[in-house]
């Protein structure tokens, strides 16, 4: 029922829409659209992921590369575009049906299987629901999404508990290496489907992962328990507990769209690691925007020390003022140091597991890249230069303009995003788990655009965000970004200086 104008909702609302500027109306106008591009391309992006295991198909690359080119051009716009009430709902509405009706790849029985995609498929539809609704805490919304991801992960544990991937074996396996103080990098894996002498994880996926071998018998528990500090993290971003309404909303729109996207069960039943990456990226973001860059170095060395392909964000990261050359300097040393003993323990073995086992693995043909594009359709393998050129171009493109822009964090952690993404479509190997990671970065980017300043004025919904709050301003960061009153560095603008006043 519409309230009427003497309820007090009704006058709420008709206070509301008097404090609104009229720059805040045009905002919300012309930012509807974008959004709900945004929307279309996310579930474009995952709908063809969701299709791609195990498969090659030449609309599933060209998809693919359609969402890189709208990512690039996004990013050399340095347009900014707030999530929608309109546009979330779309988004949750769609990740529901694809999740449905899209083929999708698991080891678990079909009545498993089918339970947990409808499981699934509901808490999208219910979580977009929640959040058009007027009185619902973002905070319950935000409590849904972990929870849901809780009891997926679950079903996915106890419903395939020795999943018929190459991955979950080594992991198990590597960590009760660890358990007897063996070496990882040393090891022959019983009965691997996919490699059997070598592993390709940096040696910090298997530690932060093997508790849950140890202590519940399954490493999938481990990236469960990553995966809630992943949303913790999205929370923390936008502002937390203390943050505005507008911007808690936005974090439980982003938990919503993670703890539902499509092909969630997939990841979840094949034990893949980007969980972990993308929890430790967050809390970087986090402490970064908290002035607690130095501290910041900490998660993302242990990314850098669990997976190779982060070192080519470094580069991008050093030449971002609010972390610099000296903390990104020091990620490197720190992710060294976290390896040494690794390293120490056998060179050969080290190097060869995790650098030339690597580049001289050959093509998997249901990989959805470029490379396997030329390869499938043309018989043609792509010289290293080629894909080599169009990795570094993208990285050379994107420091550029990171060095010449000083852009806030939410476009950084796009910027990485692309670089990440270019990196996966030219590659030999990148499937599901590679491509959300670029996904998982888009959607921390929106909860760093919550945080980014207080835009309160904006109407993130069709549902009013009643605050006092006035709009602020859109500006880029001046040569001053970076540092913020106290000192401390922050990935925010500094304040500009009061006026002089005469004496």
């Amino acid at each position: 029922m519409t309230p009427s104008p003497a309820s007090p909702s009704g006058r709420a609302r008709q206070g509301a829409s008097a404090r609104r500027s009229p720059a805040a109306r045009a905002l919300q106008a012309e930012n509807r659209w974008p959004a709900l591009v945004l929307a279309l391309a996310w579930l474009a992006y995952f709908c063809v992921l969701q299709w791609s295991v195990v498969r090659f198909r030449v609309p599933i690359v060209l998809t693919l590369a359609l969402c890189a080119v709208l990512l690039a051009a996004w990013q050399f716009s340095g347009r900014r575009v707030r999530l929608t009430g309109p546009a979330v709902g779309a988004a949750l509405a769609g990740s529901a049906l694809l999740t449905l009706v899209v083929p999708l790849f698991s080891y678990l029985p079909d009545g498993a299987e089918t339970a947990v995609r409808w499981l699934l498929a509901a808490a999208a539809l219910g979580c977009a629901g929640l959040l058009l609704a007027t009185r619902v805490a973002p905070l319950l919304v935000a409590l849904l999404g972990g929870l849901v991801h809780v009891v997926a992960s679950a079903a996915a544990i106890i419903a395939d508990p020795a999943p018929r991937i190459d991955v979950w074996t080594i992991l198990q396996q590597g960590a009760d290496a660890i358990a007897r103080g063996e070496n990882i990098y040393d090891m022959a894996w019983s009965g691997s489907p996919g490699v059997k002498d070598i592993f390709s994880y940096l040696p910090w996926t298997a530690l932060l992962l093997a508790p849950g071998r140890w202590l519940a018998g399954d490493v999938r528990w481990a990236l469960l328990v990553w995966s809630l500090v992943l949303y913790a993290g999205v929370w923390a971003l936008a502002g937390g507990r203390q943050a505005a309404p507008r911007h808690q909303w936005v974090a439980a729109a982003v938990i919503a769209l993670l703890a539902t996207v499509p092909g969630q069960l997939t990841q979840l039943d094949q034990a893949w690691t980007e969980p972990l990456l993308a929890a430790c990226v967050v809390w970087w973001a986090v402490l970064v925007r908290r002035g607690h860059a130095w501290w910041a170095v900490v998660p993302l060395a242990l990314a850098c020390a669990s997976k190779q392909h982060f070192a080519v964000l470094l580069p991008v990261l050093l030449l971002w003022r609010p972390f610099g050359a000296r903390r990104a300097i020091a990620t490197g040393a720190l992710a060294a140091a976290l390896m040494l003993p690794w390293f120490i323990a056998s060179p050969a073995d080290f190097v060869h597991d995790t650098v030339t086992a690597l580049v001289g693995f050959h093509a998997i043909r249901f990989a959805n890249t470029f490379y396997l594009l030329a390869l499938n359709v043309y018989g043609v393998h792509l010289p290293f230069w080629v894909t080599g050129l169009a990795v570094l171009g993208t990285l050379a493109a994107a420091g550029w303009l990171v060095w010449r822009r000083q852009p806030a964090l939410p476009q950084l952690l796009r910027w990485l995003a692309l670089v990440l993404l270019a990196a996966n479509i030219v590659n030999k190997q990148a499937f599901y788990n590679q491509y959300w990671l670029t996904g998982a970065l888009v959607a921390l980017s929106l909860a760093a655009e919550a945080g980014h300043g207080a835009d309160e004025d904006e109407i993130v919904s069709d549902v009013e965000l009643v605050s006092d709050a006035a709009l602020v301003s859109d500006a880029e960061p001046g040569p001053d970004a970076g540092r913020g009153p106290s000192g401390r560095v922050t990935d925010r603008p500094a304040p500009p200086a009061a006026p002089a006043t005469g004496g």
